[in-house]
């Protein structure tokens, strides 16, 4: 688990056991998460007014930033390398709008996103089943591979982005943004889209560095010890696996050691799940 020749969050490389588990093949599709709401009734983050109690210390400059939305992908035309100008609170930006209520409404087949951490567990435990730890997620992006080679540039099996990020997009695989799930090969254990697409949510929450005490099903720092030195003060968990945003210029996390932490309140238009089970039944 883990790597030491990429980025220093991914470190130290060690050597863990996962019991056995079940995963999705694929992501949860917007048409799979339809479902769900149609069942529950049940209304997720981004459809949610903000509580301005909870941006307590932040500078609220719009009220737009209180209205219900998600953060939408739109760089900036000053070709900036800051993160800041490459997203936008959209008000109104959802899992059937993710890029907002002036763009297309979300295809069936693709993945669901805007989906924050506490919609993902809500979706999990509704199927029979729970979100993977980040451990399990690796394990299963490795495709049964004890060990990862370094890979510098995205496998041919994933949805990434091609050209010059975040000002040339050549779409060589054909997908400027997200794409249909299983579009492309499964890996070893037939899993889709493990690689690219749109980053996923595990239960771990995220410190700078892995724990090596814990060998045997690790479930990461406790929330006390978990923080994000480039967002302190806000609760992150691991997501996994990359994005359609990850270009060999820029991010290169299209690797199962790559890791990120996210807000746990926010969504995103590049960020979806999958759900883990126990056993088969629970599937």
């Amino acid at each position: 688990m883990g790597a030491d020749d990429a980025y220093p969050e991914e470190g130290p490389a060690h050597q863990v056991t996962v019991s056995s588990f079940w995963l999705d093949p694929a992501e949860v599709t917007v048409a799979r998460f339809s479902a769900f709401v149609e069942e529950t009734g049940y209304v997720t983050v981004a459809e949610k007014p903000v509580d301005a109690a909870t941006m307590e210390g932040l500078a609220i400059h719009v009220t737009a930033a209180l209205e219900p939305g998600g953060a939408v992908f739109q760089p900036s035309p000053d070709i900036s390398l800051s993160a800041l100008s490459w997203w936008k609170y959209i008000p109104g930006a959802n899992w059937r709008y993710p890029r907002g209520p002036d763009k297309p409404r979300a295809a069936p087949s693709e993945p669901a996103t805007q989906i924050a951490f506490k919609d993902a567990v809500a979706f999990a435990e509704w199927a029979g089943g729970r979100l993977p730890t980040e451990a399990e997620w690796e394990y299963a992006a490795r495709g049964g591979r004890v060990s990862a080679a370094a890979q510098t540039s995205p496998p041919d099996n994933a949805n990434t982005w091609q050209g010059i990020f975040p000002v040339q997009n050549t779409k060589q695989d054909g997908f400027e943004g997200v794409a249909p799930t299983g579009c492309f090969e499964p890996n070893e254990l037939g899993l889709y889209d493990m690689i690219g697409n749109v980053w996923e949510w595990t239960t771990t929450w995220y410190a700078p560095r892995h724990r090596i005490d814990e060998t045997e099903d690790p479930v990461g720092p406790a929330p006390a010890e978990s923080y994000d030195p480039h967002n302190p003060g806000t609760p992150v968990r691991v997501i996994k696996g990359g994005s359609y945003l990850c270009a060999e210029n820029y991010c290169m996390r299209y690797r199962p050691a790559a890791r990120h932490a996210q807000d746990t309140g926010l969504g995103t238009n590049h960020i979806g799940f999958r759900v883990a089970y126990d056993s088969i039944k629970d599937k």
